[in-house]
């Protein structure tokens, strides 16, 4: 029992670094009506400007993290503006064909800057495991936790009673709309990014603390498990991409201890098909009628 237990709490553990990605995707997808592939090689770029931080500008550990959120911060605003914001009235597959391309541009800069040997990152979180009972919850459990549920409630927060958080919802539902309200569309696209891309800082932060290694590769796989989370949970959906990104984890680590490691990447995939075709919307998406 202890051992399903832990598991469990491991699977927490992963699915809160899948969520806070897939918050990304989902709250641009919401807002921008786009897929930003792009969106996982910033968990990369967050890595590697912690590793900066820590090892070559000698930061203490906490700027070195605020430095890292906000490095990410500017480049999801300079992302948009610079690849999406020109294509916002072109058709989705050339919108879907420049997220692509910025995925791999972003791999290829690190690529030439750090080069593809991986590099070993001592973890900046030194808080003890503790015992409950006879299950061992490790520190970076305990701290990946704690920070998910405060970057989520206070996303929460911003998102149901704020100022711009009420903007974003009205963007999402009605541009047009919410433009002739006198909500500045551009900057609301902008923010979104911003907060998306901080999101990603944080889970980049975590993944490299817990797998203390970084390469140009880094945020492939994770941003693909965390789309797949958000399309679970309903793309378009804050609460969808946090539930999305929980089950993913738990999933994922369930079967790794008792089917086959081999085999967790296939059912997690594997339960996805199955969820859209039972609830092509996802687990809490609405299904929307489109105006033609």
């Amino acid at each position: 029992m202890a051992s399903i237990i832990e598991q469990l709490i491991n699977g927490l553990r992963s699915g809160s670094i899948y969520a806070l990605i897939a918050l990304g995707y989902t709250m641009v997808y919401g807002i921008a009506k786009m897929i930003n592939f792009a969106h996982g090689d910033i968990i990369m770029v967050g890595a590697y400007t912690l590793y900066v931080a820590i090892y070559g500008l000698k930061m203490p550990a906490i700027a070195a993290v605020f430095f890292t959120i906000v490095v990410c911060s500017v480049l999801g605003v300079l992302i948009e503006k610079v690849a999406y914001k020109p294509l916002r009235k072109a058709p989705a597959l050339a919108v879907l064909i420049t997220a692509i391309g910025m995925s791999f541009f972003l791999q290829s800069v690190a690529l030439l800057i750090f080069n593809a040997n991986p590099i070993t990152f001592k973890s900046i979180i030194t808080v003890p495991a503790i015992s409950i009972g006879g299950i061992t919850i490790s520190g970076i459990t305990l701290v990946t936790l704690s920070v998910t549920l405060i970057c989520m409630v206070a996303l929460t927060f911003f998102i149901n009673k704020t100022k711009a958080g009420s903007a974003m919802r009205a963007v999402s539902e009605d541009k047009a709309a919410a433009e002739l309200m006198g909500i500045n569309v551009n900057k609301t696209i902008s923010m979104t990014f911003a907060i998306g891309s901080a999101l990603a800082a944080v889970a980049g932060i975590m993944f490299v603390c817990q797998f203390q290694s970084i390469k140009p590769t880094l945020g492939a796989l994770p941003g693909i498990k965390a789309f797949v989370a958000a399309v679970l949970g309903g793309i378009g959906s804050v609460p969808g991409a946090m539930l999305g990104g929980m089950l993913l984890g738990v999933i994922e680590s369930i079967s790794k201890a008792y089917i086959s490691t081999e085999l967790a990447d296939a059912i997690v995939f594997g339960v996805l098909v199955l969820v859209l075709l039972v609830k092509p919307s996802g687990l809490l998406g609405k299904n929307r009628v489109e105006k033609v």
